[in-house]
């Protein structure tokens, strides 16, 4: 009986671990030019939604564009006869062709678009973000980035809320 419960217990350690970790996933973040490591987040389910968790460095400090884009790559890719870093991400995550950026929380827009990712003046970004619209099916797959500018959940006065230039991705891959 013994050695019943002691396999029925390992067993549900095994289970219970795996199950742990499928309601999470690290995503190894980097430089879009220099392929250098800065740092990680990871993306836990949570009864709202995802919340990310940032442990990044390098960037300069204030709110940067966040997304998730449509393809799992960070590789580079031409657009307009001139190439883009991690341009073969796509575009945000817009599985219901909204076409339109905006606010995280209002449903009429691509399900990409996520709350600012701020960077202290240490220019560490270690501050959780939380997308009430995203579960981990959602974006396993896909490409996390960090643009270089802000966001302003408009496509005006510049498209995709004038971010500018992707500085960090990484491809989130499930565990």
């Amino acid at each position: 009986m013994g050695k019943i419960l002691t396999g029925l217990s390992a067993t549900l350690l095994a289970l219970s671990t795996q199950y742990a970790v499928a309601d999470s996933i690290k995503v190894d973040m980097k430089n879009v030019k220099s392929n250098e490591s800065a740092g990680s987040v990871l993306i836990e389910e949570h009864e709202d939604g995802l919340v990310f968790k940032p442990s990044v460095d390098g960037l300069t400090p204030g709110g940067h564009g966040f997304h998730v884009h449509e393809n799992g790559s960070c590789d580079s890719a031409m657009k307009d006869g001139e190439k883009v870093p991690a341009g073969a991400a796509g575009s945000h995550l817009d599985p219901d062709k909204t076409g339109s950026h905006g606010y995280p929380w209002d449903g009429q827009n691509h399900i990409g678009d996520l709350p600012l990712l701020y960077v202290s003046e240490d220019g560490q970004a270690t501050h959780p973000v939380l997308a009430t619209r995203l579960a981990l099916e959602d974006v396993e797959g896909k490409a996390l980035m960090v643009h270089e500018g802000g966001d302003n959940y408009s496509d005006s006065p510049e498209k995709l809320g004038g971010g500018g230039p992707r500085v960090l991705c990484g491809v989130i891959k499930a565990q």
